[in-house]
């Protein structure tokens, strides 16, 4: 028994001859070269100022940081000048072939502020006219100032584009060096020099290109912690508004259940009810039920399948007591004050009161181990006054806290919108912290309660 392998290839456009995949890289190589070089080879490009958040950099201020910032712009006029005064100084030609070959050797270094891609070609086609009017005892094809150019230019260009870029720079190098070494003046001068330049080039290629590469590292790390961060802080966002639907359902649904049972046993408090009364009554009945049904319905889709509703009921106010004993057991020092005509509020305001003291407490013990804390409540007229504050820490927190993602603050503002309240946060004089809040209430809830 034979086995036979069939290869099966791409026709090309006209559907005449099959293309081998060896072929096909070869197209694919050189789309990418005349995309790299030449159709992108001339677009403008100006070298932006460097950006001043570094270790060093990021300390400067004033007229120094503006002037640091133009460093990459003065750094390449600097090599222009060097690769204009080699190229001045080696020629042993006239006065004009001088200045000639200086204009050459700077002009493309200035030009790779502007226009990157466009230079290395100036450059290319710069070092043969060099070299025309130098004396024959001068390198070939690449002058002493043709030689400084090329070697600045490629390496700007590397660090301004991407790698691939610079690969191709180098070897177009190699392949321009060796034919004019083999065909043109070859014979006539000292020495020839592509290979040294190549060797040189390769080396800072490599580095250029290395520091390019970890430039865009950093940079996508960069962005990438600050779309996983905005997805944290939205997630812990969306976390706490679906306690808060939670919370709100059993709170509504208790509510929504009382004036059920209350309506269905109106009725029977009253001798002789007439039929009107029994019908409103029934009505109400109803409507309570199918609001319940419907809230339950809709704020379902937020439980989770392994939620369980709580047994107790939910903490409010008179349960803050316990809440103090239980941070006082944890190591934390708190005091509270109470102010004003104490007095039944809506529940929903009660709860959004003591998870916010809940949670300023607990970051209180995350974030200054060893202070000490005070709770103020104030019952003023129109609604709630709360006023959670610490003082410093009294421990040296040399590592960051691992028990929290540092968004309990989003909760307690979830909070207040939703009551419609205000809220501020800050630091104190002292050093420590602190959250202020006002949850309005309505003179029609203050009756009913």
């Amino acid at each position: 028994m034979t086995e036979t392998t069939q290869t099966q290839t791409m026709p090309l456009r006209g559907g005449d001859k099959p293309s081998s995949p060896e072929f096909r890289v070869a197209m694919d190589a050189w789309r990418r070269l005349r995309q790299d070089l030449l159709h992108d080879g001339f677009a403008y490009r100006p070298m932006p100022p460097m950006k001043m958040d570094g270790p060093f950099t990021g300390r400067l201020s004033g007229r120094l940081r503006q002037y640091v910032a133009w460093a990459p712009h003065a750094a390449v006029v600097a090599a222009g000048l060097l690769s204009m005064t080699i190229a001045a100084s080696s020629g042993d030609g006239s006065g004009l072939t001088n200045v000639l070959a200086a204009g050459f050797a700077l002009f493309p270094v200035l030009l790779t502020m502007i226009r990157p891609v466009a230079a290395f070609w100036a450059s290319m086609i710069a070092a043969p006219l060099t070299a025309v009017g130098s004396g024959l005892w001068d390198d070939w094809p690449w002058t002493a100032g043709s030689f400084a150019t090329h070697l600045v230019v490629m390496t700007v260009v590397a660090l301004r584009t991407r790698p691939r870029i610079a690969a191709w720079m180098w070897g177009l190098t190699a392949a321009y060096g060796a034919f004019l070494e083999a065909t043109i003046g070859g014979g006539h001068y000292a020495a020839n020099n592509t290979v040294p330049l190549l060797v040189v080039s390769a080396m800072t290629l490599l580095a250029a290109s290395a520091l390019s590469i970890r430039r865009t590292a950093q940079r996508e790390v960069t962005a990438q912690q600050t779309v996983t961060e905005h997805e944290r802080s939205r997630r812990t966002l969306l976390e706490e508004r679906t306690t808060i639907a939670r919370e709100l359902h059993d709170v509504v649904a208790h509510h929504m259940s009382v004036v059920a049972i209350q309506a269905e046993a109106a009725p029977y408090r009253v001798e002789n009810p007439p039929p009107e009364l029994e019908q409103a009554f029934a009505t109400i009945r109803e409507n309570a039920v199918a609001a319940l049904t419907e809230l339950r319905r809709v704020l379902g889709v937020v439980r989770a399948e392994d939620y369980e509703a709580p047994d107790a009921p939910q903490p409010t106010l008179a349960d803050l007591d316990a809440l103090l004993a239980n941070v006082r057991e944890a190591g934390l020092t708190v005091d509270k004050a109470v102010t004003g005509a104490v007095r039944e509020l809506p529940q929903g305001v009660e709860l959004s009161a003591y998870r916010i003291v809940q949670e300023a407490l607990s970051n209180t013990l995350r974030h200054a181990p060893g202070a000490s804390a005070r709770v103020e409540i104030g019952y003023v007229l129109g609604g709630l006054g709360l006023r959670i504050v610490n003082g410093p820490s009294q421990d040296v927190i040399l590592v960051k806290s691992p028990h929290g993602t540092g968004h309990g603050l989003t909760g307690m503002r979830e909070r207040v919108a939703m009551l419609n309240g205000e809220m501020t946060t800050g630091g104190t004089e002292d050093g420590g912290y602190e959250v202020t809040v006002f949850l309005p209430v309505s003179s029609v809830s203050e009756g009913d309660a």
